[in-house]
């Protein structure tokens, strides 16, 4: 094998490396504030199902709530699971997530993940984090 073969392929395997630790520390995010406008204070206490879904409690809010739940998605998620909830594929696609994923969904982005993703609780209030999943859910699924 020649040097400047050799080379190359160390170059190569560092820049994998590297692209590598990026996927797994999933990115470096400074959680933004939500301006959650006239939507409802939904308290702290977890719910386990969409308020803003509509035909749920807040359906009604439904609209209002995709605005600012575009906003919250892209200050706080978007570094991460890409522009418009569309993943490059290196972290989970948001948009495949159901209604039944709903106490997954709330459950990660308030504590966090083992893999990276922080806690959002301190930062997010809960009617903000409802309405970034109302936001996913109005993104159309890949196809």
């Amino acid at each position: 094998m020649s040097v400047s073969s050799f080379s190359l392929k160390a170059i190569v395997a560092a820049g994998l490396l590297t692209a590598a630790g990026l996927a797994m520390s999933h990115g470096d995010v400074t959680p933004q504030e939500v301006d959650t406008g006239s939507l409802p204070d939904l308290g702290k206490e977890a719910l386990s199902e969409n308020p803003f879904r509509e035909g749920n409690e807040y359906g009604d809010r439904h609209d209002e709530a995709v605005k600012v739940g575009e906003s919250g998605y892209a200050g706080n998620c978007a570094v991460c699971h890409g522009i418009q909830a569309m993943s490059g594929g290196l972290t989970p696609d948001l948009r495949e997530l159901t209604e039944w994923d709903d106490e997954y969904f709330i459950g990660r982005v308030m504590n966090g993940t083992g893999r990276g993703m922080p806690s959002f609780k301190e930062n997010l209030d809960q009617t903000a984090i409802w309405a970034i999943k109302t936001y996913i859910e109005s993104v159309p699924e890949p196809m």
